[in-house]
């Protein structure tokens, strides 16, 4: 017997099956990096799809089709053989089934292989899968119905305060909380002297960290510290506030007046006592050295100037109960960066959101126990003085507006 031939014929049997292990091998390094990209490449495409239609449905486009249109852009043309794209609202699995705020789409990729085929693989199959949410706008209380908000997202410890509460001032608020949005660690609240804060029904929350003197001198104690932050300009539909061209003028009785616009440097006018129903939009500074002003239904425009209050003064105001600007009392673009100093007598009354996001307010005193219905929403809050200031917030008597749309990529 010729074992010489018998172990040549093993030898080759041995490399042909060493050839076929080293070729899946190479497939599997090869083709199986390649799925592997392919799979980033589905999934990619299926995020972009995924939010860029709920970014069109947000905006009225045709979301379905602008999903079809970012998917093809990114090498998906779902032509049925190479890949697939399907859209679907509500999603047909998952935990969000049904839903119709979200948006699924599911992007299949069949990518041919170069050394499966070998074998007998000649295509992997993979897939990118992305669920986006639609959150449309909606009408509803300015940041969670907070009494007092301050908007500024940075701050310091000395000039440029995010909330001070000083001196003998008390604020004391109900049916709303406060909220500042200043991301400093030590001081985005300062309390010193004596101060106080008393709160029923909301609590203290604060983006960054407190610096409190005298924690007895808040209720609830200690402030939420380290809280979510909101972007800035804040995250809402600012009012569309204007007059229409129209002028405010002095009645003939010299003590009443009617809404328009008022481009002279004070306001009120001299001897004005009432102010007819309306919107007012006051090109120079607010002015009330003492005496009284009242008016009802009525919306203060500040375009330009400031708001300087005396406490000698008896102001009672009151915003719309209906119509677009239902609840706003004082509003100051996000432009008028002055400083706003809303102060009064024992017997004032507000009655309306204070909306200035890019103001400084200070609460600077009003004894009045019927207090202010407002909330107040400012860059920066400084409260001192000697009085106790009552807050009472009600939503029913302040602006609600659209929140902004969203889109998240949930999935």
């Amino acid at each position: 017997m010729n074992f010489k031939n018998t172990e040549k014929g093993q030898a080759i049997i041995l490399i042909v099956f060493s050839i076929i292990g080293l070729i899946g091998i190479t497939a599997l390094a090869v083709d199986g990096g390649n799925a592997y990209v392919e799979k980033r490449r589905a999934q990619n495409a299926a995020d972009a799809s995924a939010l860029g239609g709920a970014l069109a449905r947000i905006k009225g486009y045709s979301w379905v089709q602008e999903s079809y249109n970012i998917a093809e852009s990114n090498g998906f043309d779902n032509n049925g053989e190479t890949n697939a794209v399907q859209v679907f609202s509500p999603p047909a699995t998952g935990e969000y089934t049904g839903d119709v705020e979200y948006i699924q789409v599911i992007i299949t990729n069949h990518v041919p292989t170069y050394f499966g085929s070998v074998i007998g693989i000649r295509q992997v199959t993979v897939t990118g899968e992305a669920v986006s949410r639609t959150k449309t706008p909606e009408i509803k209380e300015i940041l969670g119905g907070n009494a007092i908000i301050s908007l500024a997202p940075t701050s310091d410890c000395n000039n440029q305060r995010s909330f001070w509460i000083h001196g003998e001032s008390t604020l004391d608020i109900s049916g709303g909380g406060i909220f500042i949005n200043s991301n400093n660690p030590d001081c985005a609240l300062i309390q010193n002297g004596s101060g106080s804060i008393r709160i029923v029904g909301g609590e203290i929350s604060v983006v960054g960290g407190a610096n409190i003197q005298k924690p007895k001198l808040l209720t609830p104690y200690p402030p939420k510290t380290n809280g979510i932050p909101i972007s800035y300009p804040p995250p809402f539909f600012m009012p569309k506030v204007g007059c229409g061209g129209k002028m405010a003028e002095v009645l003939e009785d010299g003590i009443t007046m009617s809404p328009g616009s008022y481009d002279e440097d004070i306001f009120p006018p001299e001897g004005v006592q009432f102010l007819e129903s309306g919107v007012y939009c006051i090109g120079g500074d607010f002015l009330i050295g003492g005496g009284s002003l009242e008016g009802s239904s009525v919306v203060i425009k500040m375009e330009h100037g400031k708001i300087k209050w005396s406490g000698n003064a008896s102001i009672n105001l009151g915003a719309p109960s209906g119509g677009d600007l239902a609840g706003l009392l004082i509003y100051a673009p996000i432009e008028n960066k002055n400083k706003m100093v809303i102060t009064s007598d024992e017997n004032s009354s507000l009655r309306g959101t204070i909306l200035m996001p890019g103001a400084e307010i200070h609460l600077n005193g009003g004894s009045s126990e019927d207090g202010y219905h407002s909330q107040i929403i400012g860059y920066r809050i400084e409260s001192n003085g000697q009085s106790n200031i009552v807050i009472k917030y009600k939503d029913e008597q302040n602006y609600d507006t659209y929140n902004m749309p969203e889109i998240q990529l949930t999935q």
